[in-house]
């Protein structure tokens, strides 16, 4: 018995199996496929040791466990939200009776005094990083510049920034928040002292990496770069912005990614330290209550710790294949 297939079916099947044979489709794949095995296995992993472990708060969460404290987070902060709106009418439907009885009335509405959320403090510590990380980026790339382009002032800094680039932020964190508090008067309105002491330990522990490897990608640029800028007669700016930072880029930005990713780690461990606002003080919170939930609720934070700083790396990626110059250079 002959069974005979469509001519058009049969020429789609087979330009389907040509397209997965090709190399970038299987390169796709892999990159794909071979992380989700990764997960897999530390999830299975992690799955099968937990039960063995027992603390005295109970069985290791595993991450069923921690998959329903992290849907109960989120009921949390919703419900926390519902309560915030619910605040703000009341105020509002007071104020507006207040000025019908007294138009002279200068009552004002008043701010929600919640307590944070997990998500709400998700948010106050990817804003302190960022711009703990923008303040050491700022210091670190034209400090670099100019001393990568100067033998002399590299001779006159190397030495201190040897020396300050090993100490740890437990040994800032006091300096900080002393000098905070004596020079920032705490205004209403204002930048809270907390934001300013975890924003500035962010940025003297992270911007090392940017300043050492900026000083390193200025110092090897190519001698028949320099001679063409030389014959160009190009001004020290130009020079900068047209042969030196292009040439500098890739270090620039492993620099970069090197200083977000201590960032992120400093800050946790500054907000931890300090009770300032964050990740970090809500884990430490959850260390101090002791029920039954807190390590389930600490392994929830824990994960969303190390997905928000894959997140930030890969970003930092992106942007640097959106500005290096070589568009075929392989990043990881």
């Amino acid at each position: 018995m002959q069974i005979f297939l469509p001519a058009r079916w049969v020429k789609t099947q087979s330009h389907k199996l040509n397209w997965a044979k090709h190399p970038q489709t299987q390169l796709r794949l892999q990159q794909l496929l071979l992380p989700l095995v990764g997960l897999t296995l530390f999830f299975l992993l992690w799955h099968a040791v937990a039960s063995q472990i027992v603390t005295t708060l109970g069985s290791f969460p595993g991450p069923v466990a921690v998959a329903e404290q992290f849907s109960n987070l989120l009921d949390e902060h919703q419900a926390e939200q519902q309560r915030e709106a619910a605040f703000y009418q009341r105020q509002q439907a007071r104020l507006e009776q207040l000025r019908l009885t007294d138009p002279n009335s200068e009552a004002q509405i008043r701010p929600y005094s919640g307590r944070p959320t997990f998500f709400s403090q998700i948010a106050t510590s990817l804003l302190t990083v960022l711009c703990g990380f923008a303040l050491a980026t700022l210091l670190a790339i034209p400090a670099g510049v100019v001393i990568g382009l100067s033998p002399k002032l590299y001779a006159v800094f190397n030495p201190l920034i040897q020396l300050f680039k090993p100490i740890s932020p437990l040994a800032w964190l006091p300096l900080i928040t002393i000098l905070v508090s004596a020079l920032y008067p705490q205004t209403e309105g204002g930048l809270s002292r907390s934001f300013l002491v975890s924003a500035f330990t962010v940025a003297l522990c992270s911007l090392w990496p940017t300043l050492i490897n900026t000083i390193v990608g200025v110092s090897q640029i190519s001698p028949d770069l320099e001679n063409v800028s030389k014959v160009l007669r190009l001004r020290w700016v130009s020079h900068i912005k047209t042969i030196v930072l292009p040439s500098a880029i890739p270090m620039i930005f492993t620099g970069m990614r090197l200083s977000l990713g201590i960032a992120w780690m400093v800050l946790i461990a500054a907000e931890m330290l300090a009770q300032n606002p964050g990740l970090g003080k809500f884990v430490w919170d959850e260390f101090q209550n002791g029920s039954s939930q807190s390590l389930s609720r600490i392994c929830a934070a824990v994960l969303v710790i190390g997905v928000i700083g894959f997140v930030l790396d890969r970003l930092m990626l992106l942007l640097q294949r959106y500005v290096n110059w070589d568009k075929n250079a392989v990043l990881r």
